[in-house]
């Protein structure tokens, strides 16, 4: 299996996670909904580690010219 569809299988594993959570009349009722705000602080979460190396690895070449 590919990195990229690695990515994706993760992605799908967030929404599907996150699906019995906004079945919730409490949280669809709520101004800030909190379940909108736990899947983005978790796809941020899970997103941090390959940015981190991305944007590393980016200003190292952008150092050694």
């Amino acid at each position: 299996m590919s990195r990229s569809n690695l990515r994706y299988f993760y992605f799908a594993l967030f929404l599907l996670a996150a699906l019995p959570l906004s079945a919730q009349s409490g949280c669809t009722d709520s101004p800030e909904n909190p379940t909108a705000v736990l899947g983005l602080i978790g796809i941020a979460g899970a997103c941090y580690a390959p940015l981190k190396a991305k944007l590393t690895s980016f200003f190292h070449s952008k150092r050694d010219i």
